[in-house]
């Protein structure tokens, strides 16, 4: 890799970011491996799970749009250190919980923690992601791949801590295990000098960088916004926790309504009520669903294969997987020169292979097939996220940090309102129709959760409860009761059909990266832009 950077100390910026995106993934597989942890400890149901992995997103779309809007403004050693502060203040919060605590407090208290930790990871990718598009802007889909590359190396040492140690080690010793890339990427930053985006080297205003974004691009957000507002705040948090109907009623609801509409006001007003680039607006559209997919996939695949296969196997095929990812983000401009792909080209086909690696683990009964399953998945979901963020920065570089980032938040908005608990919903859903349909409603009924499983405007449907699937699944398949064979054969019919709902995730961006591919060759071909150029 040669240094193509404009700054003399781009590499070390880049490897900085890269330790600090690092200590999100490890972070990330950890709370994955320990998630049936915390079922058995606390009975939660998958969906409760759900939102507390959710939250290892949401907060990321508050620390990467406000990180992104105001870190032309105030510089990137700022939100480092609030970055920094957050990832500490996440540990002490999320280790507090203990058995002895009641579901709804330990509920509040890891999704609590999550949340911040996720603040912190989003204020870091407000400064990582434009960062390396500014200091490598002859090669942004390389390096942003390259330093995204630190995702799945994250996953993968969370995954070998948790495989190595989650029997002897408890759930709180492996978490606090984050705290070690932490300091290392604190050191790494400290000192160091940074450059400013070209938009804010010529001075433009923040409602100058936004205009491109304009109303379109800020209702995606602020739909968002209200969702999160309105379900996580709102409906599943605080429900439960208080009988007040202001968190659940009309007030609420027009709350949160308020809060995303807000937003959309707000870019209008300082764009001048700019209506936004239509391309942008698609490629925001495409980012919440690619979330929705890759993250929330993730949040959930783990859990999905140590249903159908044993834990131990679920847990090497999510090595696998990141370790393949890992790899071939180290590959794209290969890819780009020798395969003479575009960006959006990279994008359509990893959407094809997205497809059928979803549909191929549907189906998986044994680790060979499974390992087949997740290869091909796993080629599909590598360049999506880095790739997106070249794309809008080659495209609209008048947007500065600001585009990347509210992108960056709506992917992981997505995720935390959509993805995450939408999969532990379905999973929940899927695994009792089966039951039912199979005979086995009276064993549903007698193992429920004490919480039922309930999601946007779906149907409520009553889900087994987490500790009790937790101890059938920790059995040998001979030593179960009748009641608990039930109990796993239901999860495992759950989570085949919940992965063959999941694959239409990237059904709907392929055909969305395919209308952009016509797009691009109509307006003679896809190619960066300078600062000054009209964008098409």
């Amino acid at each position: 890799m040669n240094n193509e950077g404009i700054a003399p100390n781009a590499k070390r910026l880049l490897w900085a970011g890269f330790m600090a995106i690092l200590a999100a993934g490890l972070g990330f597989a950890i709370r994955n491996g320990i998630g049936a942890a915390w079922g058995k400890e606390f009975g939660f149901t998958n969906l409760q799970t759900g939102l507390i992995g959710g939250a290892g997103f949401s907060g990321f779309c508050f620390g990467i749009i406000i990180g992104g809007i105001i870190v032309d403004k105030i510089g990137y050693g700022k939100l480092i250190i609030s970055a920094f502060l957050l990832h500490v203040l996440s540990a002490l919060v999320t280790l507090v919980p203990t058995g002895a605590m009641g579901q709804q407090t330990a509920f509040l208290l890891l999704f609590t923690g999550t949340f911040i930790f996720s603040l912190a990871n989003g204020t870091l990718e407000a400064v990582a992601n434009p960062l390396v598009a500014t200091l490598f802007p002859h090669n942004r889909t390389h390096y942003l791949n390259i330093l995204h590359a630190s995702w799945p190396a994250g996953m993968i040492l969370g995954a070998l801590i948790t495989l190595a140690v989650g029997n002897n080690w408890s759930w709180k010793a492996q978490l606090g295990l984050y705290l070690i890339p932490t300091l290392i990427y604190g050191v790494m930053f400290l000192g160091q000098s940074f450059p400013k985006s070209e938009a804010s080297a010529k001075g433009f205003s923040l409602g100058e960088m936004m205009k491109e974004v304009g109303i379109l691009g800020a209702a995606v957000a602020g739909f968002f916004l209200f969702l999160f507002t309105r379900d996580a705040l709102g409906g599943n948090i605080l429900f439960g926790l208080t009988q007040n109907a202001f968190f659940t009623g009309p007030v609420w609801e027009y709350l949160s309504m308020a809060v995303g509409a807000g937003f959309v006001l707000w870019v209008a007003v300082i764009t001048g009520f700019s209506l936004g680039h239509p391309i942008l607006f698609i490629l925001f559209l495409a980012h919440a669903i690619l979330g929705s997919l890759e993250l929330g996939t993730d949040s959930w695949i783990e859990n999905i294969n140590g249903t159908i296969l044993t834990p131990g196997e679920g847990k090497i095929l999510f090595i696998f997987a990141s370790a393949m990812m890992f790899a071939l983000r180290f590959c794209s401009h290969w890819i780009e020169s020798k395969l003479k792909l575009s960006p959006v080209a990279i994008l359509f086909v990893c959407s094809l292979f997205a497809i059928a690696g979803l549909f191929f683990a549907a189906g998986v009964n044994g680790i060979t097939a499974a390992f087949g399953a997740m290869f091909i998945y796993s080629i599909g979901k590598t360049f999506f996220w880095p790739t997106m963020l070249a794309v809008v920065s080659d495209r609209f570089p008048r947007t500065g940090a600001v585009a990347i980032s509210i992108m960056g938040g709506i992917g992981m908005l997505s995720v935390g309102q959509l993805g995450g608990p939408g999969l532990g919903y379905a999973k929940d859903r899927f695994t009792a129709e089966h039951m039912k349909e199979s005979g086995q409603g009276a064993i549903l009924e007698a193992n429920k959760a004490e919480k039922s499983s309930k999601w946007l405007g779906f149907a409520e449907v009553s889900a087994l409860d987490g500790k009790k699937v937790g101890e059938a699944k920790e059995m040998a398949k001979d030593k179960r009761t009748a009641e608990q064979n039930a109990m796993v054969e239901g999860e495992i019919a759950g989570s085949r059909k919940t992965l063959r709902y999941d694959a239409l995730l990237p059904v709907g961006m392929a055909a969305i990266y395919l209308l952009l591919l016509f797009y691009f060759k109509a307006i003679g071909g896809y190619k960066p832009v300078q600062i000054d150029d009209k964008v098409a």
